[in-house]
């Protein structure tokens, strides 16, 4: 299957879909036509101008003043790239690599960097081949884009660097040579092309999105089985309800759980309480805001990963080349922070649940377990539900409130769009883990409404659900149960669906 690069919009479920299926990319010949103008225009202007050209024919940062001329100027770029990878911390995982190379080579392939030919189709020999650099996480201000990310992606084209291939870990010079490939001669301007942008940011917002729609998804289901396993009520999700205050999260989610129940013997059992706790009743109102911040979130990526983020912007048409600040995170540094606040509020309202479901009430054995006292049951998987949200609190506090100078002062402003982003992708997996848990609880609390039965689709998810993880009879070591749960969300999506 191949994907073809071009100007045409590129959705994030595009990217999902390109990623995790196996697809190939190339160049359109659009696309190929844009990369080869830019890059002659450039080289013309650069022969013709004897005025300074910002990372052209100049230093970077506070040395935007220090002018670079002949032989130099291809120096210069390496010595960018070398400098800039100054990375540390946990490694970028292979998967978001492998966006960010997608979402370079989109980048440039628009005709506004300057890039030449050959370099844009070696970072596609990159992601077809899977050699996927080693990024590290930790690095970059999210102001002149993702400078020390991008720096550790790009140093390869040169055989500088460590990329991962086949399992392995090797040099940059390495996998060229097992490759057959000739290390990439970088023309003026294009280390500044390849180091400038967004798409380390932009690459973690991608997948969190990815995500965070899928454990909506997983949010609803799970609620659900807990909402019976509880023998909640049904009328809180009635649609009336919901169109007079008719946020579409709201609608959206209301109507899943209307349908995950329908036909429950549990729910049309006749309850004597006309109210459940607000982590109950208040489903539609919590997982509908996710929701809503999940799609406006999405809204603003979306553009972002349509756009030419490098500096200078090179524009062949308008006969321009103006240094400004396309590269700057703040577009989707706010959006990622309130995207971590909403899908930790999936955790957050998940931990109560389970909290009511092991709490004895309802006609529920205590900790869920037949024999409580000797067993302590469901017990610490609540603690353990306590702790995630609790951290996950700490890191939603706004990494874009923040700046930190730097370069002399020339970058007076900084986003830090990438802090942001990696405190996104830790709050994914932690919502992920806790609603693991919940489906854990939510399971063994619905083997004690027996013999009633749930609605078809609940049981269903239940069946597949005990194919990994078993009923709890008597007090066992937990944490591998935990860890199945997990698996189980990650690889049975096909469960929720109708």
């Amino acid at each position: 299957m191949i994907h073809k690069i071009s100007a045409e919009h590129l959705t994030i479920e595009r990217i999902g879909e390109i990623v995790r299926k196996g697809y190939k990319i190339e160049l359109s010949d659009d696309a190929r036509n844009r990369i080869v103008k830019c890059r002659e225009y450039l080289d013309k202007k650069i022969a013709e101008n004897r005025a300074p050209i910002y990372g052209v024919t100049t230093g970077f940062g506070s040395l935007c003043n220090v002018s670079i001329v002949g032989d130099h100027l291809a120096q210069l770029q390496i010595n960018l790239m070398m400098s800039h990878a100054c990375g540390t911390g946990d490694r970028v995982p292979g998967e978001i690599v492998k966006i960010m190379l997608l979402l370079k080579v989109q980048s440039l392939s628009y005709g506004y960097s300057g890039c030449k030919l050959d370099t844009v189709e070696r970072l596609i020999d990159f992601f077809n081949n899977d050699v996927l650099p080693v990024v590290y996480m930790q690095g970059s201000l999210g102001a002149s884009g993702d400078l020390v990310p991008l720096a550790h992606l790009s140093l390869p084209l040169v055989g500088l660097g460590e990329v991962e291939y086949r399992g392995k870990v090797m040099s940059g010079a390495d996998v060229l040579r097992r490759k057959g490939w000739k290390p990439i001669q970088l023309g003026s301007k294009e280390g500044l092309a390849l180091l400038n942008g967004t798409q380390n940011m932009s690459a973690f917002a991608v997948w969190a999105l990815l995500e965070s729609r899928r454990l909506s998804r997983w949010a609803d289901a799970i609620s659900a089985m807990s909402l019976d396993a509880y023998c909640g009520l049904v009328e809180p999700f009635t649609e009336a309800v919901h169109r007079v205050r008719p946020h579409n999260g709201q609608l959206v989610t209301a109507a899943a759980i209307r349908k995950w129940l329908e036909g429950s013997e549990i729910m049309e059992k006749p309850k004597s309480y006309v109210q459940d706790p607000y982590s109950f009743r208040c489903i539609p109102q919590v997982h509908g805001a996710a929701k809503d911040t999940i799609d406006y979130v999405a809204s603003v990526i979306d553009t972002e990963i349509n756009s030419a983020t490098d500096n200078p912007t090179v524009c062949p048409d308008d006969d321009l080349i103006i240094s400004a600040g396309n590269f700057h995170g703040e577009p989707i540094a706010l959006p990622m922070d309130f995207l971590a606040i909403a899908v930790s509020e999936l955790a957050n309202i998940s931990e109560r649940r389970i909290y009511k479901l092991v709490s004895g009430t309802r006609g529920l054995p205590s900790f869920l377990v037949a024999n409580p006292g000797v067993n302590s049951g469901f017990m610490i998987t609540q603690y353990t539900a306590a702790s995630i949200v609790s951290l996950n609190k700490s890191l939603c506090t706004p990494s874009s409130v923040d700046s930190i100078p730097s370069s002399q002062g020339q970058e007076d402003h900084v986003s830090m769009g990438a802090n942001a982003a990696i405190k996104l992708y830790k709050v994914v997996l932690n919502t992920e883990r806790v609603l693991a848990i919940e489906l854990f609880n939510a399971a063994q609390a619905l083997d004690f409404r027996r013999p009633l039965h749930s609605s078809e689709r609940i049981e269903a998810v239940y069946r597949e659900y005990r194919k990994a993880v078993p009923f709890i009879v008597n007090d066992e070591v937990m944490y591998p149960h935990i860890q199945h749960s997990i698996d189980f969300i990650k690889q049975n999506e096909g469960v929720l669906c109708d």
